[in-house]
């Protein structure tokens, strides 16, 4: 029976003070095909994505320009909702944290914890790193060129001096530490060790707000002060679901997406806020790991930053979500090219799948008439089918379900392969003068194998398993993960007199850019 529990996924929203670099696709890729696989098993999902549009680093960055904050907001915001658009990531709320319900919303929070006396009023001296927006203890520097001091991140930190509110992080530490060390809250384990260490070396009250500039949420009843920036951040979770009033079904959220840089962030700061709200945490925060370019990390300086939009328009949109999902083991750090893209399109979409589904719709097409027809299955056929069901339906759901994207689509593959060799050993071609009965079987075998190909493959090519699933007459609402134990779905197709049109290729060869080579 299908689960249909509600499941509410986000990103972490991205800071617009630049593009959208292939890092924030991959994120965005990664929470699309959980968002579609977790629809798919019938689940009520809710995603959410967005942009963090308040700080330091973003006011600096809009007086460098010239201009206000809020324009540079604007801009900026509107390229990233472009991405998720242009890489087809299907999220229910784009959320922007200028809004005015958030602001409503970050105000609800603060005022909640300040009714649980968890806020004080003192004086803030310390390092802070504004790229991160992260505050630092003189012992977590360390020492960069010429003596300077930089945050663990590698990033600039400047002393900094003034009034602030306080939040009472202190308070929470056991809890936390509980929490942490609860089975599935935070993967991979590597993670969640860093983040116990963290917490057992005794975590001090957070400062949590500033006074040093204006660009941000107001803090209720205090004036001349603005929330920090991850205050106002992480609410935007709560504020997509209408906060403070009634949220619905979908809080606590079911897996907060983000990359390991922030782990800090979700499973400390923001479960001791929600702690003190009374609000309940999340059930899991997952940190994916970084995106290489070649194996370097993306930066201007290095002139290696690239545009997703770019690739997605060289290679298409699916070559490049599929190739993300499969090469990299999600949790750990991975790294791309364009050959790289270039030589796992060819070899598993095009030369595997696409040329599998090619062969085999051209030949009904061209042999039956595209006309199908019930049929007794041999030996052979019974036992294809059984395999590729299992691997669809079985294997590679589980997969998807741990998050471990790369090994689903192994076992994918595993059944595309196993469809090929099929059609090496059964030789339909040959069939067609010495046996056409048997040809007709052969081929409608593997017209059922694609379509548990299609239905499994949904989340990771979301447009080419659609135009897949429509070449072979399957109804919209028969595809889903359920609908791969339906033993009927042929027989009522071949009823309904569908006819198998000459296939348009799915997935052309890629060619390496002019350059590239």
């Amino acid at each position: 029976m299908a689960d249909t529990t509600p499941f509410y996924i986000t990103t972490a929203i991205s800071y617009p003070n630049g593009r959208p670099h292939i890092g924030h696709a991959y994120e965005a890729i990664a929470a699309d095909v959980i968002a579609r696989f977790q629809r798919l098993q019938g689940r009520r999902v809710r995603f959410q994505t967005g942009t963090d549009e308040h700080g330091l680093k973003m006011a600096r960055k809009a007086e460098e320009q010239g201009r206000t904050p809020a324009d540079l907001a604007d801009e900026m915001s509107s390229y990233f909702q472009e991405m998720c658009d242009a890489l087809n990531v299907s999220y229910d709320r784009f959320i922007r944290t200028s809004e005015a319900p958030h602001h409503r919303a970050s105000q609800a929070i603060w005022q909640a914890m300040e009714n649980a006396g968890d806020l004080y009023l003192d004086r803030y001296e310390g390092w802070y790193s504004v790229r991160d927006e992260a505050y630092y203890d003189e012992s977590e520097l360390v020492e960069g060129g010429a003596g300077e001091k930089l945050s663990p991140q590698g990033t600039p930190v400047e002393w900094t001096v003034e009034e602030s509110w306080f939040f009472r992080l202190s308070k929470y530490q056991d809890q936390l530490l509980e929490l942490l060390k609860t089975p599935g809250f935070l993967e991979p384990a590597s993670r969640r060790n860093e983040m116990i260490a963290f917490a057992e070396q005794g975590l001090r009250d957070l400062s949590v707000s500033r006074t040093s500039f204006d660009w941000g949420v107001k803090v209720p009843g205090s004036d001349g002060h603005v929330m920090y920036v991850w205050v106002d951040a992480l609410t935007n979770y709560l504020t997509g679901l209408g906060y403070p009033d009634d949220m619905g079904e979908f809080w606590p959220a079911s897996l907060h997406l983000i990359g390991k840089d922030i782990v800090r962030f979700h499973t400390i700061y923001w479960p001791a806020f929600l702690m003190s709200a009374n609000l309940p945490v999340p059930q899991k925060v997952f940190g994916h790991g970084f995106l290489l370019n070649r194996g370097q990390k993306e930066s201007k300086s290095l002139g290696n930053v690239t545009d997703p939009l770019e690739l997605a328009e060289t290679f298409g949109v699916d070559a490049l979500r599929y190739f993300l999902m499969r090469e990299v083991a999600f949790g750990q750090d991975g790294s791309y090219s364009p050959e790289a893209i270039v030589l796992r399109a060819n070899a598993e979409l095009a030369n595997s799948f696409g040329n599998l589904a090619q062969r085999t719709l051209s030949m009904i097409s061209k042999n039956m008439d595209g006309k199908l027809e019930t049929f007794e299955q041999a030996d052979a056929d019974m036992t294809l089918l059984g395999a590729v069901n299992d691997l669809c339906a079985n294997h590679l759901p589980l997969c998807f379900g741990n998050l471990s994207f790369s090994v689903g689509i192994e076992e994918w593959m595993r059944a595309v392969h196993a469809c090929n060799q099929y059609v090496d050993e059964q030789a339909p071609w040959g069939l067609k003068k010495t046996d056409p009965d048997r040809m007709k079987a052969v081929l409608q075998t593997l017209f059922m194998a694609l379509r548990d190909l299609a239905i499994a493959i949904q989340p990771v090519v979301p447009e080419k398993a659609t135009a897949l699933l429509d070449q072979l007459g399957i109804p919209e609402s028969e595809r889903t993960y359920a609908a791969l134990s339906d033993d009927g779905w042929f027989h009522r197709l071949v009823a309904s007199g569908f006819t198998v049109a000459p296939p348009t290729p799915l997935f052309p060869r890629l060619e390496l850019p002019a350059g590239e080579a």
